[in-house]
């Protein structure tokens, strides 16, 4: 393991943003979002960032002409991005395809990649170099679901960096529309997926009936509230950091795996480490519940699919474990792992038109906060696979944590060439240090039981 340092900071000269409309004329029209969509949970904006490195076959080729060309094209396909979201009865969203367009920025950096240093790896300080937050843009309602800006470096490289709406789209459908994209920017007329909204497949039944539990949207006195309103921390000792995970150090964290649990996944491993280590930085009262929250995509996981191809939608749920602080911290990591490996399984077709039905009837809830810790898992997202005609980008991906609530396992290539796992996280200062300290614990095959050191003996293969 090794937490990535940041570096001296670079300066971007940007134009001013511009509304980038669909190449032709759309239609204009209203199109519900579905419930699973338009939860509380999800009304927040999310940045991505690719960085491609000089390619000798595009010498003479601009990115930001070329991105914005392909952008304007995929738009006629993917309309809906350049329209805006309304909030009707009961806090239904909806898009209103009004072709307004997405906010578009052409900038250029004074270095080049290899200069930049560790500003281009997580958790990037210099993002807001490189995205930048144009003032009123960044509401939920009435503003633009999409926000590109695409960067120049002085080697030829450059880094295309966006911030998406994340009710219209989650990790696995945004890559469908970036790889569209990609397409039309290498010469194709249109996407090899088309899009296809039917959003009313995740929607509620009539009558809604909540016929399982959803320990994730326990009720809280106020679920309108933001995530940063509830830290019980001071955000001015918030940081962030990222971890960089060898792929051969998985190897490692599955010596705890008990005899019982050898056929779990790195992310169920993984995950219960981040866990256990993230409980012990926190420092909870020791009966304080504690949730660990996996998201279950159902976009394969059922035969028939329940999601049409070319579905570019949330299609997700979220399944959620409960211990008290005490018990994660106390036991063995076989303890947090079945729990783990239950939640990140165990979720059926009901389960998700249950969690459709709750939206409904409780009125699109925020998730249940206090004690909660949410893991992404897009390493087969499809990011870095994403080519406008440069390659395969060097990062792709989230960028930072979502503060104190969530983090993401993001497929990371380092400048030695290992490959691996980086994850960002958001703790306050003095809970990052003990949770690079327990990370590192468990990455050296140490683990704390009952208070007391341990080595373990299960020893399984890895990947």
């Amino acid at each position: 393991m090794s937490s990535l340092p940041a570096s001296a900071m670079f300066k971007v000269h940007r134009r001013q943003p511009e509304l980038l409309t669909p190449a032709k004329p759309t239609p204009h029209e209203f199109k519900p979002l579905s419930d699973i969509d338009d939860q509380e949970s999800l009304r927040f904006h999310i940045p991505l960032l690719q960085v491609y490195r000089h390619h000798p076959s595009m010498q003479m080729k601009d990115p930001v002409k070329i991105i914005r060309e392909a952008l304007a094209k995929a738009l006629v396909f993917y309309y809906p991005f350049a329209g805006r979201l309304r909030e009707g009865h009961n806090r239904k969203l909806l898009v209103e395809c009004t072709a307004e367009g997405i906010l578009f920025i052409e900038a250029d950096a004074d270095v080049t990649l290899e200069q930049s240093g560790d500003a281009l790896e997580p958790p990037f300080p210099c993002l807001e170099e490189l995205l930048f937050d144009v003032p009123g843009s960044s509401e939920i309602l009435n503003c633009p679901l999409l926000l590109v800006q695409v960067t120049r470096f002085k080697c030829g490289g450059f880094a295309l960096a966006l911030r998406v709406n994340h009710t219209v789209s989650d990790a696995p459908g945004f890559v469908q529309f970036m790889s569209g994209v990609a397409e039309m920017a290498r010469g194709k007329q249109a996407p090899s997926v088309l899009p296809v909204w039917e959003r009313h497949v995740l929607n509620a039944r009539s009558p809604p009936r909540v016929t399982c539990i959803h320990r994730e949207y326990d009720e809280v006195e106020d679920n309108k509230s933001t995530c940063s309103a509830r830290i019980p921390f001071p955000l001015h000792d918030i940081v962030d950091k990222s971890f960089f995970i060898e792929l051969s150090s998985l190897s490692t964290l599955r010596r705890f795996a008990p005899p019982h649990l050898q056929e779990c996944s790195n992310f169920q491993i993984l995950t219960a480490c981040l866990w256990k280590c993230r409980t012990i930085a926190l420092q909870p009262n020791p009966k304080q519940e504690m949730r660990m929250i996996c998201l279950n995509n159902a976009r394969r996981k059922f035969n028939p699919s329940i999601l049409p191809e070319g579905y570019y939608g949330n299609g997700f749920v979220l399944s959620t474990t409960v211990a008290t602080a005490e018990e994660i911290t106390q036991n063995p990591i076989g303890f947090a792992l079945k729990l783990v490996r239950k939640a990140a399984t165990g979720m059926s077709r009901e389960y998700l038109q249950s969690v459709a039905d709750l939206m409904v009837i409780k009125g699109r809830p925020q998730m249940h906060e206090e004690g909660s810790y949410v893991v992404s898992d897009v390493r087969h997202a499809g990011f870095g696979e994403v080519d406008f005609g440069w390659g395969k980008a060097v990062y792709g991906g989230p960028v930072r944590a979502i503060p104190i609530i969530a983090s993401f396992l993001v497929p990371f290539e380092n400048k030695k060439g290992e490959k691996g796992i980086v994850i960002p996280i958001c703790l306050p200062s003095q809970a990052m240090e003990r949770f690079a300290k327990e990370l590192n614990n468990l990455l050296e095959g140490i683990q704390l039981i009952h208070g007391h050191m341990s080595r373990s003996s299960h020893i399984i293969s890895s990947l």
